[in-house]
């Protein structure tokens, strides 16, 4: 019959667990992370001109103005509805 190898595998290596420190950092110390990634961030925006601005800002009020006209609109049409429903039956 054939021969069987043996494999040799390595030894295997002691590993030492490093200590992770549980412990949480100071709220003044967590605070001034905040802080410093705030800043980091705010770097990033591209803010808008102010012309992009004003012409955004009029869009959403007309909108708005448009919405609450035609809200006011369907409002006027129930009330009027419930009015003749009421005049028929009582």
């Amino acid at each position: 019959m054939a021969e069987e190898k043996k494999v040799n595998a390595a030894p295997a290596k002691a590993v030492t667990a490093v200590k992770k420190d549980d412990t949480k950092p100071g709220f003044f110390k967590r605070a001034g992370k905040w802080f410093r990634e705030m800043k980091s961030e705010l770097k990033k925006v591209i803010w808008p001109t102010p012309e992009v601005l004003a012409k955004n800002t009029g869009i959403s009020v007309a909108v708005m103005l448009l919405s609450a006209v035609v809200l006011w609109g369907f409002d006027e049409l129930a009330q009027m509805l419930v009015r003749a429903l009421f005049t028929l039956v009582g």
